[in-house]
């Protein structure tokens, strides 16, 4: 049985379909051991509750300096005793030193088809702002590992989205959660938890 610490800053709408996929068989021999928020009014730990599921805020503000921050974030994750980490949605830099321990289990899931549009500065509606902004027909998600880079980690896979004429940011933000993002992550995670996704060199292969 694999386990699984999904940490998120928002509403939780990945969680949801990481829990939709536990529930309807689409992720199996998975279990979700805890759910982490950096913010206190996070939906998402009112999601994981309402399904029994450990969840707990740990935040920067809590803290005098980030190591401490650090520190704390480290422990709460280690205490969980995950397989795998899921990073769905959650805004903050992962520490180094969590980074190397848990080397290829870590997994982000980024909305749009890197290496456009990620990096420094490109999360949440800013990803779907620069994507309108520049005139793109196609955008996307991405799910990848997490390396000490921004976005740079080895990608595990990739789904496309159609910009449509009248698109708004919110709107594209919508079809590409819908379409992209609640489909590969699920799929990602069910991968790992059967041994499917290999890691050589920074490059992903799947045996299916």
């Amino acid at each position: 049985m694999l386990r699984i610490l999904v940490c998120v800053s928002g509403g939780g709408t990945n969680l949801q379909a990481i829990m939709d996929s536990i529930s309807d068989g689409r992720i199996t021999d998975t279990k979700i051991v805890k759910v982490i928020s950096n913010k206190e009014d996070a939906y998402a730990l009112t999601r994981a509750r309402n399904a029994g599921i450990d969840a707990v805020c740990i935040s920067s503000g809590q803290y005098g300096r980030r190591e401490d921050f650090y520190d704390a974030l480290c422990s709460e994750v280690d205490a969980g005793r995950p397989d795998l980490i899921v990073l769905a949605g959650f805004l903050v830099v992962i520490p180094e030193k969590m980074i190397q321990k848990y080397s290829n289990r870590i997994m982000n899931i980024h909305p749009s088809l890197i290496p456009s549009f990620c990096g420094k500065g490109y999360y949440g509606l800013k990803v779907h702002e620069g994507a309108l902004k520049r005139g793109v027909k196609i955008t996307g998600a991405t799910v990848h590992f997490v390396d000490e880079g921004t976005d740079t980690g080895p990608i595990i896979l990739q789904k496309a989205v159609t910009i449509e004429e009248g698109d708004t940011p919110e709107i594209l933000q919508r079809r590409v959660m819908e379409q992209a993002e609640w489909v590969i992550l699920p799929r990602a995670i069910n991968l790992f938890a059967h041994g499917k996704i290999h890691v050589d060199q920074g490059i992903t292969s799947i045996s299916e």
